[in-house]
């Protein structure tokens, strides 16, 4: 059964007071770090600087979503600041096997995200190259987004890819992740979720973290027949 696992987003965190903001959700399994550069989406968030900092403080690993432009030159220096995950969207990656081999080779796991609309028949073969699949459930650019449903299909069919190669890719969810979408995301496959709101907007990050778990994780149970 895979795990479930729980990423907050800092995007929704306290950016003026972001090392007490990372304590508060220190029993989370990784913290999410969106990078966007406003011009593969609409939206200025932080560059590598930064994240080196917040990497530096962080109690849990991070894992870096770069909605940038130009993957292929900047991601590689995200794995070299000793990421614990890298994620590059296939929109913007020329050579995404080759993006994926460098990131792992720099000690880095290797994640892929498709956008809503992206469709996850073309990458089906590179599966084996990813450590994750990240399919985004709303429109990458901005926090607060309602959850998509027509993304749950492609969940659906990037995990029995996974499950009928028999290869360790995890699938990733971001957007919309509340507790009560969670449970349609982990059914249709999905195993880590990326939740901004639902964490940070709560009075104690660390109880969210923890209802979160614990509706993905029945699902998960559920789905593997436990």
């Amino acid at each position: 059964m895979p795990q479930c696992c729980i990423n907050p987003s800092i995007l929704s965190a306290d950016f003026v007071n972001l090392e007490a903001e990372l304590q508060r959700i220190s029993t989370a399994d990784a913290v999410h770090v969106d990078v966007m550069d406003n011009h593969f989406v609409p939206n200025l968030t932080i560059g590598l600087p930064v994240v080196q900092r917040i990497q530096a403080v962080s109690p849990i690993p991070l894992d870096a979503h770069l909605m940038i432009s130009d993957a292929d030159r900047w991601a590689p220096g995200f794995a070299d600041a000793g990421l614990a995950s890298v994620t590059f969207h296939a929109e913007a990656s020329i050579a995404p096997v080759k993006l994926a081999r460098e990131l792992r080779a720099r000690g880095a796991k290797a994640g892929m995200a498709l956008r809503p609309a992206t469709p996850v028949e073309p990458y089906l073969d590179m599966l084996a190259e990813l450590d994750m699949l990240l399919i985004m459930t709303v429109e990458p650019g901005f926090g607060g987004q309602a959850f998509l449903d027509l993304t749950l299909p492609k969940i659906r069919r990037a995990r029995e890819a996974i499950e009928g190669s028999g290869i360790g890719v995890a699938i990733q969810v971001d957007g919309g992740i509340t507790e009560e979408t969670i449970v349609r995301a982990a059914e249709a496959g999905a195993n880590i979720f990326v939740a901004g709101s639902a964490v940070y907007g709560a009075g104690d990050p660390a109880a969210a973290i923890g209802r979160l778990r614990e509706a993905g994780s029945v699902k998960l149970r559920a789905g593997s027949g436990e």
